[in-house]
């Protein structure tokens, strides 16, 4: 169980911190609930308790796991999707909603490359500004940075110098 103040990974909203747990009836069921808000953009999400663990609500990663996933991004072999934009838009969000944060870097990286090399269907393109988003609200709790820098670091290790 987490507790107010912990640093939480949505798999589909990215990284928050629980502001506080309620209780509240829905629907004549009453049940507890984490309440957190996203750094970014100022969302703010209601899980109930007994189903985080099926949502795939998790902690945040360490700061030594996100420097070091920084540092293995390069090198990162990218998601690789056939067929169809739809096919790849599908097979993606499986990925990012595994909550596994590698598996959503290799989304961001795959759409940037792709983005470069042919361009992406509107979907695709709405999918790498979730997947950004997702990767790195969570860097940005984890390193304690700020998202323009956190945002910078990654555009850098996925293009290069020239960030392109």
């Amino acid at each position: 169980m987490f507790r107010v103040g912990d640093k939480v990974v949505h798999p589909m909203h990215g990284a928050g911190i629980i502001d506080r747990i309620e209780t509240a009836s829905i629907g004549g069921t009453v049940q507890e609930y984490y309440v957190f808000k996203m750094p970014s953009g100022g969302l703010v999400l209601k899980i109930p308790v007994s189903s985080s663990d099926a949502v795939g609500l998790r902690g945040v990663v360490d700061a030594e796991e996100a420097e070091h996933l920084l540092g293995e991004l390069p090198e990162l072999e990218p998601s690789r999707c056939a067929g169809s934009w739809n096919q790849r838009y599908r097979e993606n969000l499986d990925k990012i909603k595994s909550g596994d944060l590698y598996e959503v870097a290799r989304v961001v990286k795959s759409l940037l490359h792709r983005d470069r090399e042919r361009g992406l269907s509107t979907g695709e393109r709405k999918l790498l500004r979730s997947a950004k988003q997702i990767l790195i609200s969570e860097l940005v709790l984890a390193m304690e940075q700020d998202y323009q820098l956190i945002e910078g670091k990654i555009q850098m290790a996925v293009c290069g110098e020239d960030g392109k």
